[in-house]
């Protein structure tokens, strides 16, 4: 039914719930996850005057240290049978999620229903929920 996962993850308690479902899935016939996370480039804009470095290194140290725990999570799904996918990318959250989406055409997208800034994203307008309300394919949230 849901042969192809996607599966955003900012590595919060919220994502690792999230963990749990893409587990039992694989017994439902889903074989391949595609585990996505985005380096928020808004937090990367802070003027000049303001910072001592070069925001892009910051971005790029962000980038590695995702991509360490994304192909710790990919070796986890490896081991019960699943094909892993890990892209890290870089924008707002939701709207890479809305185009790896359409890039990866996949069959179901699996979010946690709040990420690591929680307080921000009631405030704001959480991630998952912009997924939700704009996402072609059906979205599993796990609170």
């Amino acid at each position: 039914m849901f042969r192809k996962i996607l599966y955003p993850t900012d590595f919060s308690e919220g994502s690792k719930k999230a963990l749990i479902y893409l587990k039992q899935l694989k017994d439902a016939g889903t074989e391949e996850v595609v585990i996505l996370h985005i380096v928020d480039t808004r937090n990367l804009h802070i003027p000049e005057v303001f910072t001592m470095m070069d925001l892009s290194l910051l971005g790029e140290k962000q980038a590695t240290a995702a991509a360490t725990k994304a192909n710790h999570l990919a070796e986890i799904l490896k081991n019960l049978g699943l094909r892993t996918t890990v892209r890290i990318e870089k924008g707002v959250p939701f709207k890479e999620i809305l185009r790896v989406e359409t890039e990866e055409d996949v069959s179901l997208i699996i979010i946690g229903s709040h990420g690591i800034s929680n307080v921000a994203e009631m405030l704001l307008g959480s991630v998952s929920e912009k997924v939700i309300r704009k996402a072609k394919r059906p979205v599993l949230v796990v609170r």
